[in-house]
């Protein structure tokens, strides 16, 4: 057995980003830049006002009251073209360009007017109100960098940025494979020993929110030409990820058949739990990640292997710096050569302090508790036994306190 760590770097080793491709901003949301976005334009192109009020400069009113002659009006669109000379103000509304000559503007509401001049009750200094040209941001500065995956929050940057579309990774196409005679679809009527496929759904799932496109290549029976004809299916995927194996043994007949058709087998098993007999390797120029058949097993090593690694592919970081510290609110045992991952519920201490819960039961075919789960506590190789207060590291899953 290989460790999580080395295994990881191994699938990651084997993978390069996709190629480009270029989307409207429509279709931009949760994509991923592949080159940095620059503005096309300076943002404001001139200085505006940010305020409704008076165009002044700040010098004539040092002293208030100040008595202004008002000699024009600039509203939002339509700039005042003269000159603001000393003892003059022009009334402005908020977007219009300052006129030249002012340097601050006046809030409306600090003001008294009769229509030829204004009086200024309240003193302001130099850019006051006033929104600098560039303030946000100029031609040629990076707004979103390469690498990025895409908010709402991105799309209006690159909107104001005068991008009408954007350069952005492929999305990933995963094929799922799943195995085993005992398989039936939800819904389906359910035969003496069979039972309900999850591991199919649960990887769609986690493939979508990680940006990448599922495609299920729907179960394969427990004989080499189910297996091999469902396979061939795999051949346009950028990742082929098999769930279960054979029932005389885990992946014994997938890595046969896989076998048989080229696949180079990378390693097989690892040192960590739930999840042990996790396969990598590349069929022709497919890499194949079989995960184990157990639904818990499943998603943890999904977690752990497959999201990298299509982060990986969409040229995002592998979130080595996702791990984050709690401390334990329930005593844990001594830990063996395989590293592990207990699902746990995440609250707040009363001193405010981040708790992790690990549930009672660990038992890897308990669908309910990882549902449950807010994140994976790491309990190392050999680590010793753990008491209520230790400090000890997790991986999120996203929910419960993390969410708020």
């Amino acid at each position: 057995m290989i460790s999580v760590a080395e295994a990881r770097s191994r699938v990651l080793a084997a993978l390069s980003p996709l190629p480009a491709e270029l989307v409207g901003l429509t279709e931009a949301l949760g994509r991923v830049t592949a080159e940095d976005v620059t503005a096309r334009l300076t943002q404001p192109p001139v200085s505006m006002s940010a305020m409704d009020g008076y165009a002044v400069r700040c010098a004539d009113v040092a002293q208030i009251p100040a008595k202004l002659r008002r000699i024009g009006e600039a509203p939002a669109g339509n700039a005042f073209r003269g000159h603001v000379g000393p003892g003059e103000a022009v009334r402005i509304f908020t977007g219009a360009p300052m006129p030249d000559g002012a340097d601050a503007v006046v809030m409306q509401e600090d003001t008294e007017s009769d229509g030829a001049t204004v009086t200024v009750l309240r003193s302001v200094g130099r850019h006051r109100h006033v929104r600098l040209a560039g303030i946000d941001f100029r031609q040629g500065q990076v707004g979103i960098p390469a690498g990025r995956m895409l908010t709402a929050r991105d799309i209006g940057l690159a909107a104001a940025m005068n991008w009408p579309w954007l350069r952005v990774r492929r999305r990933p196409r995963v094929a799922i494979l799943a195995t085993g005679d005992e398989i039936v679809l939800p819904g389906e009527a359910l035969g003496p020993g069979q039972i309900v496929s999850s591991n199919a759904f649960a990887l769609a799932g986690l493939i979508t929110a990680c940006g990448g496109v599922p495609v299920n290549l729907g179960v394969a029976l427990d004989t080499p030409e189910s297996l091999a004809r469902l396979v061939a299916g795999a051949e346009r995927a950028d990742i082929l990820v098999t769930s279960g194996g054979a029932s005389a043994g885990e992946y014994d007949l997938v890595r046969a058949v896989l076998g048989d058709r080229g696949m180079d087998l990378d390693f097989y098993k690892i040192a960590m739990r739930p999840g042990k007999p996790l396969m990598f390797g590349r069929l022709g120029d497919v890499p194949v990640l079989g995960l184990p058949g157990n639904p818990v097993s499943s998603q943890v090593c999904a977690i752990l292997f497959l999201r990298p690694a299509l982060r990986r592919l969409l040229g995002l970081p592998a979130e080595e710096g996702s791990r984050r510290t709690a401390v334990l609110g329930r005593p844990v045992k001594q830990n063996d050569q395989r590293e592990d991952y207990l699902r746990a519920s995440l609250s707040i201490g009363p001193d405010g302090e981040l708790v992790a819960n690990p549930f009672e039961s660990q038992d890897s075919s308990l669908l309910t508790v990882l549902a449950r789960a807010d994140c994976l506590v790491v309990r190392p190789p050999f680590a010793p036994a753990a008491s209520a207060g230790d400090t000890v590291e997790f991986l999120p899953l996203g929910g419960g306190v993390l969410s708020l």
